[in-house]
């Protein structure tokens, strides 16, 4: 939108206050803002002082229409305008920095539930905890949970029916060590459903009632002279007691609120939140906003909070921050500006931890050499899948044939982000016979993981198995044979919607189409896609040329095969003399090929 357009509708403009919208062509709103005179503010868009504001001057730019609402005070306008960006989502205003892929527990909603780390949520009637951004952190809560309450992680459901046809009789000794065995009617579902809930107090830090809970069943035991098994249950009172030392007690006379507080810097801004359940501090996180304009910092705030709140399902009742004009989504929610006491030394840790967090960052930033781009997609690769290394050496496999003929596969290999070429394996499948990719997967990847591990070479970081769960399963069983699952980072892609599988996690991982990491997955698997068919089609000419020299009486395989490898080509041999081919086939072998092509010539002629 120019000068002239605005000054058309300037006279128009009231100097009331009110919330303001621009638009794009489409008529799709791209920005909004509250003013206390709608007049003045607008104004300010199209004078030289804002023309100076690169961003500014963008979004004016792709402007073609602005439209207002007058209300009746400024409060009024800070309302609408939140109520307005949350709704609109316009690509001009406040946008949350949320690159990562981060972990959640879930408890599966099936009979006897598992628990079990994921990084997807799937609205499923499912109960999800997180999200965390470590991945250690979690993996800690589930081995408190696990010796608390050993629980099933079969995959099969628990249904009376599949129990009936006695399906789990397989895994009984497994189950003996690892949980009560519900499959084998060891365990009711009324039992295991105590457990869960059990866990669920220690997800919500409700840690009182767990205690309460281990301490009546020591006593039952006790009562029935079950000594052993309350002695069992005292050493879990003890592991409770410890991690539960290890969890930060805010207050015994808070019990469930959400802290949030607030640093800017030009266009970047820190909210830190703490989610306080019963007392306990649960959960840390800092959102990093990116201020696309000239945001007010309450609209930001309450915009964040709303957001973080949804994330981290929190149902706490009050806000505890600095500000006390922030207008929230649920109206209920009681918002406290603490001055003493508890609350402001909950607010001033948080503060806290924003200084370090920050100071961390820029010590970071100061001593961190300067990233290549190679390096930066590396990086941007291990955070999407949360590996614990930089994955700097990749391998990625393919399985070529036609209807089972000429079966191979390709593995190819990235260092550092590029191509490899001279690390390029191809694989002639020995032990398949027809169209079966599974089976060549199985193949492909026992040979080459038990070459390296015999040669002591170096394993990749990361590889990835151009196929979907099958394939991946298939080599996930292999590299738990070979005992390397837990040392490489391994990963299926489905071709159809770009879905990254782990092993033994049911819930895909959706990257970004936009990604860098996501592209370099792809350029993986087109390479191996590439050099697989390539090979394949080499296969089918060497097979067809060798059967023309299989077709001289006296002439086998073998021989056609080392002849072809030595003159590349039929066309070269049929021109050979005698002498050329004895060094090379030996005298029976030569004479016998220089006599056909020689007798074949003569033909031709005649």
């Amino acid at each position: 939108m120019d000068k002239k357009a605005f000054s058309e509708m300037y006279q128009s403009i009231p100097k009331a206050p009110g919330v303001y919208r621009f638009l794009d062509t489409d008529g799709q709103v791209i920005y909004v803002g509250k003013a206390k005179s709608l007049r003045a503010r607008l104004s300010s868009y199209f004078n030289s002082q804002h023309s100076r504001n690169s961003k500014t001057k963008v979004m004016v730019d792709h402007a073609s229409s602005i439209e207002y609402t007058v209300v009746e005070t400024e409060h009024d306008a800070l309302i609408l305008e939140n109520v307005l960006i949350k709704s609109r989502q316009p690509k001009y205003n406040v946008m949350l920095k949320d690159g990562k892929t981060y972990v959640y527990i879930c408890i599966k909603k099936e009979p006897f539930p598992r628990v079990f780390f994921t990084r997807r949520v799937i609205r499923d009637g499912s109960t999800y905890f997180g999200p965390y951004t470590s991945k250690y952190k979690v993996e800690q809560i589930l081995d408190v949970i696990k010796k608390l309450f050993p629980l099933r992680t079969c995959n099969l459901l628990l249904t009376a029916e599949n129990i009936k046809k006695g399906k789990f009789k397989v895994c009984l000794e497994y189950h003996i060590k690892n949980c009560a065995g519900p499959c084998e009617g060891f365990e009711t579902e009324e039992e295991y459903n105590a457990k869960i809930a059990q866990i669920i107090n220690i997800m919500k830090g409700n840690f009182a009632e767990v205690k309460h809970h281990l301490r009546q069943e020591m006593a039952r035991y006790a009562e029935e002279l079950e000594f052993e098994k309350a002695a069992q249950l005292k050493d879990k009172l003890n592991l409770f007691d410890d991690y539960q030392a290890k969890s930060m007690v805010a207050s015994a006379t808070i019990r469930d609120v959400d802290v949030f507080a607030m640093h800017t810097e030009k266009n970047e801004a820190y909210i830190q939140y703490l989610k306080i359940v019963n007392g306990a501090l649960i959960n840390i996180f800092i959102q990093e906003v990116e201020k696309n304009l000239d945001e007010d910092e309450s609209v930001l705030l309450s915009y964040t909070i709303d957001r973080l709140r949804e994330k981290f399902n929190s149902i706490a009742p009050e806000v505890i921050t600095d500000r006390s004009d922030l207008a929230l989504q649920d109206q209920t929610i009681k918002i406290t500006v603490p001055v003493i006491g508890d609350k402001k030394k909950l607010l001033e840790l948080a503060e806290k931890n924003i200084k370090y967090y920050l100071l961390q960052k820029k010590k970071q930033s100061a001593s961190e050499p300067r990233v290549t781009p190679s390096e930066r997609i590396m990086q941007t690769l291990q955070k999407d899948l949360n590996m614990s290394v930089l994955p700097m050496h990749i391998e990625c496999f393919d399985n070529s044939n036609i209807q089972g003929t000429n079966p191979v596969s390709s593995c190819v290999v990235f260092k550092n982000a590029k191509p490899s070429k001279s690390d390029y394996r191809r694989f002639r499948i020995k032990t398949v016979e027809g169209p079966n990719d599974f089976a060549s997967m199985e193949e492909v990847v026992t040979r080459r993981y038990t070459r390296l591990l015999a040669e002591a070479a170096e394993l990749p970081q990361l590889v990835v198995i151009d196929g979907g769960k099958g394939q991946l399963s298939i080599a996930a069983t292999v590299f738990k044979k070979l005992g390397i699952i837990d040392k490489v980072t391994l990963i299926g892609i489905a071709k159809r919607l770009e879905e990254i599988f782990f092993p033994d996690d049911p819930i895909p991982l959706y990257i970004n189409k936009k990604s860098e990491s996501l592209k370099l997955i792809q350029h993986l698997r087109n390479e191996a896609h590439r050099f697989a068919i390539t090979y394949h089609r080499h296969r089918r000419s060497m097979n067809f040329t060798v059967s023309e020299l299989t077709n001289i009486p006296g002439i086998g395989k073998k021989s056609s095969e080392r002849l072809l490898q030595h003159f590349k080509s039929v066309k070269r041999i049929s021109a050979c003399t005698f002498e050329e081919l004895v060094p090379v086939a030996g005298k029976k072998i030569a004479g016998l090929v220089y006599e056909y092509y020689n007798r074949k010539e003569a033909t031709e002629e005649e």
